[in-house]
């Protein structure tokens, strides 16, 4: 099994460390309010802001922010809606300042707070285990108790971390009626480890960040120093970790309790890959709504941190509205399904997920390729944060030259050209037979839209490692590249690519070792790509 590369780890971790706090001295910016408000041309006092302190689970203090609307009566005989916010993993209480004045204007009652472990609030970061869950209940009693919030109209919400807390509360409180959980995960390892694979830099951030900006529980840093040392006699106990905290494994509860659910994603998250969100959605069977944009982890709603035009948290606003306060604004009569494409910015609605790929395209990966391994081909998923930024706002994906790569290293196939734009929304799936030299490796799958002179620009793609392997003997291999939503040009082709090295991903390919791709007649290998129904 091969360990990752120490230096890389290092530089990674260090990298996204100098970004979080970047990224927390921005979102930091709005920390003072005016204390009046100008609307239609007459001023308005602005909603109330408190920072308070919360006891949390065992006693511990979670540093809050409370956000009242302005009209709201001393004697607390008018009650309003309640919205929790628990913060970003290494974001401080400040985080959600904006939206929380936002949300008071138009008539809730906000409770935003520290998530424990980080900054000022007390106890150990505890990746959203059992504390964390019950310190959202511990808020909600806070501000019932102490606001003047309607017990019966009660929502969370939250980006990334907040996200996932939100989603696993609504599993253990029924109060809890509606949730919009922005950039977060449902099934956790399904998303940093999918296909088996650590997703390296993604790790590097969550690490570096919380030792950067909080307190770390021994559990976790168990867990991540098993998880990037590639320790397989440990798997087992970090998939069980993974699974206690995970919304996916208490979705049954979360239908029960009947809470409304809002989920927004980004096509290129480097955390939290949209499979995972679009699989949980489909098992919802509750009040649900489903968002996908172009960007990667939280860059869909970090510009509403900041107080711009933002249509992820317009469409939470709305979900609030209509599902707390009772408004008739017609979310209840769209369809659930929203897709933004990374190709022209254009939004598409859907009635439900199977519906965005609803037809499907073949390419087929025939013949036998050798390739060695351990070498980065040129071909890989760019930079976290870094090459999906540049795909959200300038419509460049990472790409690489097709007829270039050194085909030593690197397995190519190639679809016919297309004389008519090809539509490819939702997920695709890659069936092949490898053969290895070594029972351990990992390989790296591709999906390029490649131009008449053979520049290639990455549409989708993801890892897949396997151990324990006979060598010499084929298996098959299933894989499902992360979803998107990318228009192909009429006169370009569809190309799949498969390597050995990405900088995302820890490999594990021991020296000198070979994969072969094959296609036998019983059980021929193919990428099925899916289309936009015509």
């Amino acid at each position: 099994m091969g360990l990752p590369r120490k230096a890389l780890r290092t530089t990674a971790i260090g990298t996204v460390s100098a970004a979080l706090l970047a990224g927390s001295a921005t979102a930091a910016a709005p920390v003072a309010l005016p204390a009046l408000t100008a609307q239609n041309g007459a001023v308005t006092a602005s909603p109330d802001v408190r920072f308070v302190d919360i006891e949390g689970d065992g006693g511990i203090v979670l540093k809050a922010n409370v956000v009242t609307p302005a009209d709201a009566d001393a004697d607390g005989r008018r009650t309003y809606p309640v919205v929790v916010l628990p913060t970003s993993w290494g974001m401080p209480q400040i985080e959600y300042l904006v939206q929380a004045q936002k949300l008071a204007d138009s008539g809730y009652v906000v409770v935003s707070y520290n998530s424990r472990g980080f900054w000022q609030s007390g106890g150990e970061i505890e990746t959203a285990g059992p504390p964390d869950i019950a310190d959202a209940s511990k808020v909600i009693d806070w501000a019932l108790a102490n606001t003047p919030a309607d017990p019966e109209r009660v929502g969370m919400a939250g980006v990334s971390y907040g996200a996932g807390i939100s989603l696993l509360a609504a599993a253990k409180d029924k109060r809890i009626k509606a949730v919009a959980a922005l950039s977060g995960w449902a099934d956790l390892i399904d998303s940093i480890y999918n296909g088996r694979t650590q997703h390296l830099q993604a790790a590097a951030l969550l690490s570096g960040a919380g030792y950067l900006t909080g307190r770390p529980s021994a559990e976790l840093q168990e867990i991540m120093t098993a998880f990037l040392t590639s320790d397989l006699t440990k798997e087992q106990a970090m998939i069980e970790w993974g699974r206690k905290r995970s919304p996916a494994t208490y979705v049954d509860e979360i239908n029960a309790n009947g809470a409304a659910v809002m989920l927004g994603n980004a096509w290129g998250d480097s955390l939290f890959p949209p499979n995972q969100y679009a699989d949980f959605y489909e098992r919802l069977s509750g009040p649900k709504r489903l968002e996908f944009r172009p960007g990667d982890h939280a860059t869909a709603e970090g510009t509403g941190l900041l107080g711009l035009p933002n249509d992820t948290w317009t469409s939470a606003h709305r979900w609030f509205d209509h599902h707390l306060k009772g408004a008739d604004n017609g979310v209840d009569r769209e369809q659930p399904v929203r897709v933004k494409t990374r190709s022209g910015g254009v939004y598409e609605n859907y009635p439900d997920w199977k519906s965005v790929g609803a037809d499907r395209k073949k390419i087929a990966l025939g013949g036998s390729q050798h390739i060695g391994t351990g070498v980065d081909s040129g071909a890989n998923g760019g930079l976290i944060f870094l090459s999906s930024l540049l795909d959200q706002f300038a419509e460049l994906p990472p790409m690489a030259s097709i007829p270039l790569l050194p085909r030593s290293v690197t397995a190519v196939w190639q679809s016919e050209r297309y004389w008519t734009e090809q539509q490819v929304r939702g997920t695709a799936k890659l069936h092949t037979t490898v053969t290895s030299t070594k029972g351990s490796g990992t390989l790296v799958a591709y999906l390029y839209d490649v131009g008449p002179l053979g520049l290639g620009k990455l549409v989708t793609g993801a890892p897949y490692t396997f151990h324990g392997r006979t060598p010499g003997q084929p298996f098959a291999v299933d894989l499902e590249l992360h979803s998107t939503a990318y228009d192909v040009p009429a006169g370009h082709r569809l190309a799949v690519v498969v390597d050995t090295v990405d900088p995302l991903y820890i490999e594990h390919n021991p020296a000198g070792a070979q994969l072969t791709f094959s296609s036998p007649a019983a059980d021929p290998s193919y990428l099925s790509v899916p289309l936009r129904q015509k």
